[in-house]
């Protein structure tokens, strides 16, 4: 056993250069012996490898099993040795994962970087021609490429006292070995070519992260758990079934393209057929258009010759008929003025004139006389309403009883004060009233005497009450204590002990008197220890026998009350009497100052009626006064009525003879105004005549049309009878109609097609929204629009003829690529055909002959024979589906019994046996008789404890027997059971997760090539000297 063991390494002279065979460089050799360096967390030693048995993994991390990189470990071992699975024709970009990631590592961005490159290095030996060895290295980088080789003859590894200098040695053999291709490095597709020859040398499970894609493991899990598409999965990776699966897709993917390819050039094709069509047909419509344009253009010619022969015949008619007008004009000019001079005549100024005067000297008569009558209104009106107001001062006058103004207005000031006075004595009887019921409330409440006291005790819950209501006196006691307790008629009684309460309760009112009364305040009547007469309702002996001591010489009090004043029925009967008496002072008062207050308003009204007799007298006198100016203003009137007479007469007489003179003026002007009717006329004839001649616009349809008038005749003389009768709006409306047919062939889409040149859209968008009416609009925009429209057809014929010579070119040339991309389908669906049919025998062949070493080792360890079933699958339509086969494992339970499948229910170890004994069917079907290598994760995951050992075993057996080399990981629970059936055992070891690299793994196995075991043993252990064999 070798633990901890640091190989050093073996300088053998060997080729400077890479051998010089270009593929299989590695040949015939098995690989004894590979050193990880960056690659996980693994460390850097070199491990020994025994050839042809089984090789188990162990690990001892930080916690368990995991976290010791097995993993890792037998990827590198497959990455090695060419596993396919990692994808090498694609650059292997999976492999870069397998660099030391300082973020797995506890602390570790922070303690140490993660690495860009790495190293795996295999030394690969044959057991009789050592001296031949060769050393592979392949270097792993983050960066493409991800997989660069080299090799050398002889054992070339990096050996060094510690892990960085392992480490910092493998760089520079890398560097001192020769580049695999010249200038370059051969890179991973060039892996199984150039060390390998193309053979498999190596086929995995494994079930870990460590890779992308993961095949399904049979050792994972029971077989009969395992669907057939997934043991045909497992089968395949094992065998390289997987590969040409792949290829198979991809052929397929090829044919799908091709056919896609071939649909896409039809589609074009009739995409261009139609785009061609399309301007074929938009070409003839313009052809079509021109034709419309020099119609139309025709047309509008014709008009402007039939225009300018119309108008000037017209033009010619109208000045023979203003010359006529312009005579008769003249002829009526002279008749108006002949009628202005008669009328001149009989219009002279002194008729008017006397009649104007005459008119104002009749109105200013007749204003006089208005403004008479309206003073004598007025005078009438007020005289009315002077009688009435007399009648009422005569009522009013009556109510004074004979008293002048003077004396009733001394008795009402005495009224009135008299009245205040009983008003006054109304309200004090009110205030006596208001007080004696409040004062007989608070007796009635025990409150008399000291209320505000009393309230502020009861608030403080101290029990109290009025002195002079706890005490009755008899009434021959009256005189003597009414005078002694009258100074105390508002102390409070309290409890001796509530005293200090109550003098806190009481501190808001300064002045308080308490007087203690010994026990409680129970109302019952004490007499003892009192005076004789006197009886309280509590125990006040203490406060009589003080006050009986007392020398009352320096005070007096009047006594003789009329009712008792100590006692409470005796308070609240006195109480009651004074509220009756304010009572009936309240009642009394009330009456005294309704009396006074008649007394009030009846001397205003003497008041009033003394006022009214001094009125009355006044308004007589105006009366007096209204009545002589209604005299004066009668005698007035009568005076203006012989004037106003003679003033009418004669205005009368000179209205009739100035209304016979303007019926004679009336004539005459009616004979003028015919005159002026009759020029008018003539005059709005030659104007209207004039204007016809202006509209005409013969100069501007002679500059239209651009001949002589001579010319217009020719040209409407060489068309046929019938256009020769047609009218300009007709040769109008045909023009545009034509150039309306032009407009749509040319521009289907109106204005809004995005081939219109700006001119036309800006005279179509003239036509429809500019000024006046829509024919003129029309009219006006005609010769421009039409002229730009054949503009923009003469500029795309040119155009449009080589575009058709080019569309008649190009549709056979594009039916043509059409017809090569139909070939190129058909020629890419035989041959997916053709690899299709030759993958399925190669798929049936591979399949028969692991289904052969199945039934060979099953009949070799103990079984009694086992096969495999495998129907043909019809594949996929989908380009990216895989094509899914099934296999089906059948073995017999007994001799010459029929085959049983897998999935029926049989014992664990049953099917763990058939499970390894198929995987090893597998690997040796897809070896093709080579040196191979079988990587297995997880080793015995799924087996029972039961059979563990002997599952590993058989392992070793058929390993040992068939020349595989079987490399298995373990967990915990598998390694006592392995550790005795394998052939060496390797544990890696890592104590904690701070440490960047493991420990250095421990190895244990028997090799019977010694020749083999002294070159790699003779440098174990060079660089430990201390090292235990």
């Amino acid at each position: 056993m070798t633990e901890g063991a640091s190989m050093t390494a073996v300088l053998s002279e060997g080729l400077d250069g890479p051998p010089g065979a270009t593929e299989n460089v590695v040949g015939d050799r098995t690989l004894v012996a590979v050193q990880a360096v960056n690659i996980s967390r693994l460390s850097t030693h070199p491990v020994p490898t025994v050839p042809g048995t089984l090789i188990v993994v162990a690990g001892q991390g930080p916690k368990d099993s995991n976290g010791a990189g097995k993993s890792s470990f037998i990827a590198a071992i497959t990455a090695l040795l060419g596993d396919e699975q990692w994808r090498f024709a694609s650059g292997a970009r999976a492999v870069a994962e397998l660099l030391f990631n300082a973020e797995l590592a506890a602390q570790g961005e922070s303690r140490w970087a993660s690495a860009d490159h790495g190293y795996i290095a295999g030394v690969f030996a044959e057991p009789d021609l050592l001296d031949d060895a060769v050393t592979v290295w392949l270097r792993v980088n983050v960066d493409a490429p991800h997989l660069e080789i080299r090799w050398r003859r002889g054992v070339h590894l990096a050996a060094a006292p510690s892990e960085a200098e392992r480490v910092a040695l493998a760089d520079r053999r890398w560097a001192e070995l020769p580049r695999s291709a010249g200038r370059r490095d051969l890179v991973a597709k060039d892996l199984g070519r150039v060390l390998y020859g193309g053979r498999v040398r190596c086929v995995s499970f494994l079930s870990t992260s460590v890779r992308s894609k993961v095949a399904t493991n049979l050792l994972s899990q029971p077989l009969n758990e395992i669907p057939p598409e997934r043991i045909f999965g497992a089968i395949a990776a094992l065998t390289g079934l997987d590969r040409e699966l792949e290829t198979e897709r991809r052929s397929r993917a090829d044919e799908h393209r091709e056919r896609a390819k071939a649909a896409e050039a039809r589609e074009r094709l009739a995409e261009w057929e139609a785009e061609a069509a399309a301007l074929l047909t938009t070409f003839d419509r313009r052809d079509r258009a021109r034709e419309e344009v020099a119609a139309a253009l025709r047309h509008w010619r014709t008009r402007q010759a039939r225009l300018l022969l119309d108008a000037t015949e017209a033009d010619a008619a109208h000045t023979a008929e203003l010359a006529r007008l312009h005579a008769e004009t003249a002829e009526l000019a002279a008749a108006i003025k002949a009628v202005d001079r008669e009328v001149e005549q009989l219009t002279g100024g002194a008729l008017d004139e006397t009649l104007a005067e005459a008119a104002r000297a009749l109105a200013e008569l007749k204003g006089r006389a208005d403004r008479i009558g309206e003073d004598k209104a007025v005078a009438r009106n007020r005289l009315e309403e002077l009688r009435r107001r007399v009648a009422a001062l005569e009522d009013r006058r009556r109510e004074a009883d004979d008293r002048d103004e003077d004396a009733a207005v001394k008795e009402l000031a005495e009224a009135e004060a008299r009245r205040d006075e009983a008003q006054q004595r109304l309200g004090l009887a009110k205030g006596r009233l208001a007080q004696a019921e409040r004062d007989l409330a608070a007796t009635e409440a025990g409150e008399g005497g000291a209320p505000a006291q009393i309230r502020a005790l009861a608030g403080a819950g101290v029990a109290a009450m009025g002195l002079l209501d706890a005490i009755d006196l008899a009434p021959d006691a009256r005189e003597r204590w009414e005078i002694a307790l009258w100074p105390y008629r508002e102390a409070v009684v309290v409890p001796s002990t509530d005293v200090p309460a109550a003098v806190e309760a009481l501190r808001s009112l300064p002045g308080s008197m308490i007087v203690p009364a010994e026990g409680a305040l129970t109302g019952d009547a004490v007499t003892e220890g009192l005076p004789a007469g006197v009886e309280c309702r509590a125990a006040l002996a203490p406060f009589f026998a003080a006050l009986s001591g007392d020398d009352a010489r320096g005070v007096v009090v009047v006594g003789g009350f009329p009712e008792p004043v100590t006692g409470r029925v005796a308070r609240v009967q006195a109480a009651r009497a004074a509220l009756e008496a304010a009572g009936d002072a309240v009642e009394a008062a009330r009456g005294d100052a309704a009396d006074a207050s008649a007394e009030v308003a009846l001397a205003g009204r003497r008041l009033a009626g003394a006022r009214a007799a001094a009125e009355l007298e006044s308004v007589r006198e105006t009366m007096a006064e209204l009545r002589e100016r209604l005299e004066s203003l009668a005698t007035g009137e009568a005076k203006l009525g012989p004037g106003l007479g003679a003033a009418e007469q004669t205005v009368r007489r000179l209205q009739a003879r100035a209304d016979t003179r303007a019926l004679e003026v009336d004539r005459l002007r009616g004979r003028r105004e015919a005159h002026e009717r009759t020029r008018d006329k003539a005059r709005e004839q030659a104007a209207d005549l004039a204007d016809r001649r202006a509209a005409l616009g013969v100069e501007e349809l002679r500059r239209e049309w651009g001949a002589s008038r001579e010319a217009a005749e020719e040209w409407l003389l060489a068309l046929d009878a019938d256009e020769r009768t047609w009218t300009p709006d007709e040769w109008w409306h045909t023009a545009e109609k034509h150039l309306g047919e032009a407009l749509r062939r040319v521009f289907p889409d109106g204005a809004a097609d995005a081939d219109m040149p700006e001119e036309i859209r800006f005279l179509l968008r003239e036509r429809a929204e500019g000024e006046g009416r829509r024919t003129e609009r029309e009219q006006s925009t005609f010769p421009r629009l039409a002229k730009a429209l054949h503009g923009h057809l003469r500029q795309q014929e040119d155009y449009e003829r080589h575009q058709r010579r080019q569309i008649e070119v190009q549709v056979s040339a594009r039916r043509i690529d059409m017809e090569k991309a139909s070939t190129g389908a058909e020629e890419a669906a035989g041959a997916a055909a053709a690899h299709r049919t030759a993958l399925t025998a190669a798929i049936r062949a591979r399949l028969q002959r692991v289904s052969e070493e199945f039934e060979k080792l099953d009949l070799a360890y103990g079984g009694y024979g086992a096969t495999l079933d495998f129907p043909t699958p019809e594949p996929p339509a989908d380009p990216e589906q895989e094509w899914r086969w099934k296999v089906v494992p059948r073995w017999r339970r007994s001799e010459g019994r029929r085959y049983v499948p897998y999935n029926r229910r049989a014992n664990t170890a049953l099917m763990d046996e058939k499970a390894v004994k198929l995987v090893c069917a597998a690997a040796l079907a897809g070896s093709g008789g080579g040196r191979l290598c079988l990587v297995l994760d997880e080793l015995g995951r799924n087996l029972g404890k039961e059979h563990r050992k002997e599952a590993v075993a058989l392992f070793r057996r058929i390993g040992e027997t068939h020349g595989i080399t079987v490399i298995g990981a373990l967990q915990d629970d598998m390694e006592p059971y392995a550790i005795d059936a394998c052939g060496q055992y390797v544990k890696l070891r890592r104590s904690s997760d701070t440490m960047p690299y493991n420990e250095p793994p421990i190895v244990v196995g028997h090799d019977e090539h010694e020749a083999r075991v002294r070159l790699l043993a003779e440098h174990v252990g060079v660089t430990r000297p201390d090292a235990s064999p």
